[in-house]
């Protein structure tokens, strides 16, 4: 059986459990105290050498990162990645897109805020991060006012992806209330079957408020 790293307030890692949800496949989860220093132990880092989640195990033991190098892995053969190449390339473009543009603004921002870090921020630091933000949601915003989903017509890991940091802009302290169609494309997404609600707070974690 597949092995899951996981943290649970992670929403990389949140990615993985929504594809596997909508795959119907089993797995086990391991979680993985990453505020707590496991991530950075020897016995992790030959899972992961960055240290994050998450991870996934395969059953003849080889081991795979990054959460978007996971969902294109596993989608492989199912409705969540087309067969054809242009087709996959263009999900992939939105792979990237949410990397560069999406969790390293929107992600962080979050990331900081609902930890407590935000005040120890530089405020040049924190403009910056907000200014990539407001443009990734003014991309995605003309984006989905062309087509449904991230890629085309049709769902895919893309959305999967993009939602999971894109969605929680709030948390971030950005206004979603300028981009009507990036907030109609996040309930499309919410109102695909098996879709995953449920989230975590860092709060859950005691050690959270500590550095990485």
């Amino acid at each position: 059986m597949l092995t899951l790293y996981d943290y649970l307030p992670s929403q990389n890692a949140w990615k993985i459990r929504q594809l596997l949800q909508h795959l119907q496949r089993p797995y086990r989860t391991r979680i993985v105290s990453i505020f707590e220093g496991e991530g950075r132990r020897d016995d992790y880092r030959r899972i992961n050498p960055t240290g994050a989640v998450p991870a996934i195990e395969l059953e003849d033991g080889r081991v795979l990162a990054e959460s978007n190098a996971i969902l294109d892995y596993l989608a492989q053969g199912s409705a969540y990645l087309p067969d054809d190449a242009f087709a996959q390339a263009k999900v992939r473009q939105w792979l990237s897109f949410e990397q560069q543009y999406v969790e390293m603004s929107i992600g962080s921002l979050r990331y900081w805020t609902l930890t407590g870090k935000l005040p120890q921020r530089a405020p040049a630091l924190i403009e910056a991060k907000r200014g990539a933000a407001l443009r990734a949601l003014g991309i995605l915003e003309s984006e989905f006012a062309q087509r449904p989903f991230a890629a085309g017509e049709d769902y895919s890991i893309a959305d999967i992806a993009l939602y999971a940091y894109a969605s929680r802009a709030e948390d971030a302290g950005l206004d979603l209330g300028p981009y009507p169609q990036f907030r109609a494309w996040v309930a499309r997404v919410q109102a695909q079957p098996g879709h995953l609600a449920e989230r975590y707070a860092y709060d859950i974690d005691p050690y959270s408020g500590g550095e990485l």
